[in-house]
Formats: C-alpha cells, sequence, structure tokens
C-alpha cells in the first residue's frame, strides 16, 4: 500500500469538497456575475490575444469558455464534465506533473488555483516546462494582504471551497516566479468591494494590495 501524507489527504479533501458542490461553485458566477465580469475584464487584459493556451485548474471552465481557451487540467471529475460541456478538452492531471511535453504552450492561464495546490512552487517550474520559449503565465489570485484577502483568510474557516486553502501574497508569488524562470512581470488588481455588493464593473488598477483579485502576467525567462 502506497504511503499517504497529510498533503495527500488535505488534496483528496480538496478534490471531494469540490466534486461534491461542483454546481454550487458554477452557480458562485452567475449570482455573482459583475465581480465574475470584473474578473474576466482583468484577465482580458493580460491575456494574449494569439496563440495555443491551456488552463490548469480549468475548474467548470468559467475563465477557459470565454477566452475561447480549448485545452484545460482539472483533477475534479464533477467539475471536469461542466467544462467538457463547454466545449473544452479536459486533461485529468495536476499542476505539479503535467501531461504535456516540453514548449507545447504560448501561454498558460491559472485562476483561483495556487491556494489549492500542494506544491505551488513545483506548479510554476512545471507550467514554465510547457511554455514555448517567449511564452507566458498568467495567473488570477486572491491577494493574502489586500483587505478583503485579509478578511478572506479569517473566514475561510465558514467557506466549503475555501476552508483548506493556502492564500499567499503577491509578493510571494513574484518571488516565486523569479525562482521558477520568469520575468518581465506585469500586475493588475480589482474587486475593491465584497462581491456580495458588486452591482457593476469594478475598476482594473495596476498594481496590487487594494483589490482582492489581482492578475499578474510573467514571461519565460530565456536560458543563457
Amino acid at each position: 500500500m502506497p504511503m499517504i501524507f497529510p498533503e495527500d489527504i488535505c488534496m483528496m479533501n480538496e478534490i471531494n469538497i469540490f466534486d461534491k458542490y461542483a454546481h454550487a461553485y458554477d452557480v458562485w458566477f452567475d449570482v455573482h456575475v459583475w465581480a465574475y465580469q470584473s474578473e474576466l475584464q482583468a484577465v482580458k487584459m493580460l491575456l494574449p490575444q494569439t496563440g495555443k493556451g491551456v488552463e490548469i485548474g480549468t475548474g467548470t471552465g468559467r475563465f477557459s469558455a470565454p477566452f475561447d481557451i480549448a485545452i484545460g487540467v482539472e483533477p475534479s471529475n464533477a467539475m471536469a464534465e461542466i467544462a467538457r460541456s463547454r466545449g473544452i478538452t479536459v486533461y485529468d492531471a495536476k499542476a505539479e506533473n503535467l501531461p504535456f511535453e516540453n514548449n507545447a504552450f504560448d501561454y498558460v492561464l491559472i485562476v483561483t488555483t495556487l491556494c489549492f495546490l500542494e506544491d505551488p512552487l513545483q506548479a510554476l517550474k512545471e507550467i514554465r516546462r510547457i511554455l514555448c520559449p517567449t511564452g507566458k503565465i498568467i495567473i488570477g489570485m486572491l491577494d493574502k494582504d489586500s483587505p478583503l484577502g485579509k478578511l478572506y483568510e479569517m473566514k475561510k474557516q465558514d467557506s466549503k471551497f475555501f476552508k483548506n486553502a493556502r492564500f499567499y501574497a503577491v509578493n510571494q508569488v513574484l518571488e516565486w516566479l523569479k525562482i521558477s524562470g520568469y520575468n518581465h512581470a506585469h500586475i493588475l488588481q480589482t474587486i475593491f468591494h465584497n462581491p456580495e455588493e458588486i452591482i457593476a464593473l469594478e475598476p482594473v488598477k495596476e498594481g496590487h494590495g487594494e483589490g482582492l483579485f489581482t492578475v499578474i502576467s510573467a514571461q519565460k525567462k530565456r536560458q543563457l
């Protein structure tokens, strides 16, 4: 019998939660449509308009589908089925060990996924491997250091989805990107009010620290 480590149990719990509540997760985007559209707007501003892309942690396809990203990776079967219904080819795999060849994609999108990974640094290195020499990674994340991020951290035990999440500060992710072989980072932020209260598109600002949702674009650093 293979040895199971605590972090493996945590990941299995996360996958089970997303399998059990996949529909509830998907409906959130309809109920909080302006928060969702604000996040899409911020991602679109940094997402390449051409090239072959893949989303890691595609979930139900709520970000892949609007941007015509035809390939996704998602370990939750229930979430993957919803994504497939939106026309996405979904691979059952983890971000730390991707089933793709070297230099396979022009860009990789990963939205609100780092906080659920066993090893975010390894995932960033693996994403770099599958990027072409001029490829880009686009990360959407909840900033732990933002005012709303601090509130989410305090109340995450009350959330079925975020209970076992590990929120990170933007500076931590920027350090991981540097270590993993990326440069030329560009950062945008949005969601300055509680998603429950948003009734129109939120602004998108440069930098980080104010908005809950931060988007980071970075380029694969060329080897000397």
